[in-house]
């Protein structure tokens, strides 16, 4: 085990080199420009909600996934999918092809990147490789608490992305911790006021702030306000995050399952409250990865759960079940403590009357509130928009 950890250690060194050293002649020889997300929350939607803008008249390389570490994410600026660390065959061909697009062609304008950290120093990291014309930042709020300890932390992570950025649009609401050398020059607040200007399709507060986020980038990038407002207005909630589900008994579903943090959940639960339907059903799964914070944040949630908007709050999870739960009882709300993700789901749907709305949100590993979703459905073919629906995914879920 010990020598297989070294190993892997050592390939993704030696493939961060290559790769960096890949990105940085790319850049050298086309010009292109390239904007990076980062942030505790909304790092995919603000991404997306940026391409999306941006390709109504630009050519614009980006995932729709969510790669955001150090190897995955110089694939994106080449546009290939992550293979298995252990295939060489399948790493050499990509290797090959990124020097045919050094030396040959590269037809994109723009890459939008989204950049993850699990603990202290991963930001930087991306400093190897990368200089963005462009950074957002997103949020800071509680996330992998085991490795950061507290919230000064995360925000000095979170804001190490000003380092290697010309210019950094940062979400005045969510980011109330500033860093000790906060360089004004290149800083940038936004609210929700530039979405509010147009009509899309949304729910809740993240993804204002991720359309708010993505108007700016494009008058950055001199997008016509014409194509910012046909796009803005079509852009609708993306798998996994505030997506809206029919369900059965003329329910609605808000399917906001990819993961979950504290503040996530918050907001989460303000656009539930303020959803107009008579009875409201929240599906809250375990947050992961609050370390030693993770009973009291757990608490705060449950105290969070108002009897007087919600019908039921099912919890899913060893911490959710434990110490949300608990204080949501003491809150006055109807409990139910799920065995998993399938016995939540069908618990709700038993309890579903006529034009319901339910809220699906929690962490992903070893939670999967997505599978809570399922029967509760009214078109079954909808499952597909789900998120975690493929054999790496399904089978990870049956081990659990």
């Amino acid at each position: 085990m010990i020598y297989n950890n070294v190993m892997k250690s050592l390939l993704k060194n030696i493939l961060v080199k290559i790769l960096g050293s890949q990105v940085r002649r790319l850049r050298k020889r086309h010009d292109f420009k390239i904007i990076g997300v980062a942030g505790s929350i909304g790092k995919t939607s603000t991404k997306l909600a940026i391409a999306k803008i941006l390709e109504s008249e630009k050519k614009v390389q980006f995932q729709e996934g969510n790669y955001n570490d150090i190897v995955s994410v110089p694939l994106v600026v080449f546009g290939h999918s992550m293979p298995p660390l252990w295939d060489v065959w399948q790493w050499l061909i990509i290797l090959f092809k990124n020097e045919y697009q050094i030396y040959f062609s590269y037809p994109f304008d723009l890459v939008v990147l989204e950049l993850g950290t699990d603990g202290p120093g991963q930001i930087s990291q991306f400093r190897k490789y990368l200089h963005l014309d462009v950074a957002v930042l997103t949020a800071i709020a509680p996330e992998h608490m085991e490795f950061f300890e507290n919230i000064k932390n995360v925000a000095d992570e979170e804001w190490s992305v000003q380092y290697f950025s010309d210019l950094v649009f940062v979400n005045r609401d969510l980011c109330k911790i500033l860093p000790d050398d906060f360089n004004h020059e290149k800083i940038i607040f936004y609210g929700k006021e530039s979405a509010l200007e147009y009509k899309p399709e949304i729910l809740s507060q993240v993804q204002l702030y991720s359309i708010s986020a993505a108007v700016l980038v494009a008058k950055k990038f001199g997008i016509s306000e014409e194509k910012i407002k046909e796009s803005a207005n079509n852009i609708r909630a993306f798998s996994g995050r505030m997506q809206k589900l029919e369900g059965v008994k003329n329910s609605v579903i808000i399917d906001d399952s990819y993961n979950a943090s504290p503040d996530a959940v918050k907001m989460a639960l303000d656009t539930l409250y303020k959803y107009p339907r008579n009875q409201k059903i929240a599906i809250l799964g375990m947050m992961n990865e609050l370390g030693d914070s993770s009973e009291m944040e757990h608490k705060k949630i449950g105290k969070y759960c108002d009897v007087k908007l919600l019908n039921w709050v099912v919890t899913i999870g060893k911490d959710a079940n434990l110490f949300l739960a608990l204080t949501a009882k003491q809150n006055g709300c109807q409990v139910y403590e799920a065995k998993n993700s399938y016995d939540a789901g069908e618990f709700v749907r038993s309890k579903i009357k006529d034009d319901a709305v339910i809220l699906v949100k929690g962490s992903q590993n070893g939670v999967f509130a997505e599978e809570a979703i399922k029967p509760l459905l009214a078109d079954h073919s909808d499952i597909s928009k789900l998120v975690r629906q493929d054999k790496y995914w399904m089978k990870k879920k049956r081990v659990v």
